[in-house]
């Protein structure tokens, strides 16, 4: 009996860890070839030993260049764009312009960078997945996280408007949009490094893990041809909204 992604050539952003890492092995293990990127090209390789049939490609997703010289010609039928960052918790009014444009670059510009590169092929071969990696950030602002936010409502635009614009391609488009997902190095970068600060964000929360959404994300794409699971949000059970969270006491 076939894996339920046997044949399929995958290319997965951010892969050197979390939420990448996650999707990479079970896009593997449901027996996809893997491209694995993320500028991080140690990591990339030591995860591509770990995995049957996967490429290690170091490559920064804001570099549009780049992403049209590395990814244009690869013939990949499920992309997972996931690559994405926050930096800092503070009011817009004590931001940092460079740090703002880092996030924006990095959320905004890498999507539509990679995407393009890819969309192409994808169109000509007539079939295949796009699935950008969103956040709850991207349905209900929260303070402290303004550019943060406005970043992953532009990922949901820009899901919505592929699927408008490619009706009838072949092609299949979801966002996958997590709340709070621990295990990852998503809050220790936003804290610029503090420790203490990145693990008071998951104290007292059973949070989701990337293995929870790298399983979500695999059911999705292995749904049958006419079936196209478009928006698929998932919370932690303890977690309400962006701002409501119950935490265990002690």
């Amino acid at each position: 009996m076939k894996s339920p992604l046997h044949g399929r050539r995958a290319l997965v952003t951010g892969a050197s860890a979390g939420i990448g890492a996650a999707t990479a092995r079970a896009l593997a293990g449901a027996g996809a070839e893997v491209w694995l990127v993320a500028r991080r090209a140690e990591r990339l390789q030591e995860l591509a030993r770990e995995l049957p049939k996967a490429h290690a490609l170091s490559l920064d997703v804001a570099d549009a260049a780049a992403a049209e010289r590395e990814l244009a010609d690869l013939p990949i039928d499920l992309l997972v764009d996931n690559a994405g960052l926050a930096l800092g918790v503070e009011k817009l009014s004590a931001g940092d312009p460079a740090e703002w444009s880092r996030v924006i670059d990095t959320n905004v510009k890498g999507v539509l960078n990679v995407t393009r590169a890819l969309l192409p092929g994808m169109l000509r071969r007539g079939h295949g997945d796009v699935v950008l990696i969103g956040s709850v950030a991207g349905r209900q602002v929260y303070p402290g996280g303004g550019v943060y936010c406005a970043s992953k409502h532009a990922v949901r635009a820009i899901y919505e408007a592929l699927r408008l614009e490619n009706l009838g391609s072949g092609l299949r488009f979801l966002t996958l949009d997590p709340g709070m997902v621990g295990s990852t190095e998503f809050s220790q970068i936003r804290m610029r490094g503090d420790a203490a600060k990145a693990a008071a964000v998951y104290q007292g929360v059973d949070a989701l893990t990337p293995e929870d959404i790298a399983e979500a994300l695999l059911w999705a794409v292995t749904r049958p041809a006419h079936v196209n699971v478009g928006e698929l949000v998932i919370w932690a059970s303890a977690q309400a909204s962006t701002t409501q969270v119950h935490r265990r006491p002690g």
